[in-house]
């Protein structure tokens, strides 16, 4: 699998607010949405993460806002691991619009690793970390939208 997950979609009307452009928290849904979808692609589907009893909560989101998207454009999402610590990950992600790919928002999420019998953070598993190749530089993202 590449480093960087993408996904396109299409911007719909439910995505859109009283102002005209994506609702904010749309870019949320997105976000977790791209988030589990990388890791399935990598073998840690929800269902596995269920049978395994542990699973990631969010600690924060970030996102910075940097142009609005409307109705019917099409958007690319992608995001990336940029770390591991014991219990922790922060994920990142880029949002532009494929049809100049001007950026339309950056993010990041950091991911507490949880037991999902107590709710307690507990460490990350060798075999987990092993699944996802971390990207530090945040430029090789934005590289892609050169090619």
């Amino acid at each position: 699998m590449p480093r960087i997950f993408t996904r396109e979609h299409t911007v719909v009307e439910s995505d859109i607010d009283i102002q005209g452009h994506v609702n904010n928290l749309r870019y949320l849904k997105w976000m977790q949405d791209v988030a589990v979808a990388h890791s399935t692609a990598q073998g840690w589907s929800m269902q596995r993460y269920a049978a395994e009893g542990m699973g990631w909560v969010v600690r924060s989101h970030t996102i910075t806002y940097k142009r609005p998207a409307f109705l019917g454009e099409v958007l690319t999402t992608c995001t990336w691991i940029a770390g591991f610590s014991p219990r922790m990950s922060p994920r990142k992600y880029l949002f532009w619009r494929a049809a100049d790919r001007c950026v339309l928002a950056e993010a990041e999420t950091m991911w507490v690793f949880v037991d999902l019998k107590t709710g307690r953070p507990t460490k990350v598993p060798d075999e987990l970390r092993a699944a996802f190749e971390i990207v530090e530089d945040e430029g090789e993202a934005k590289r892609m939208l050169e090619g």
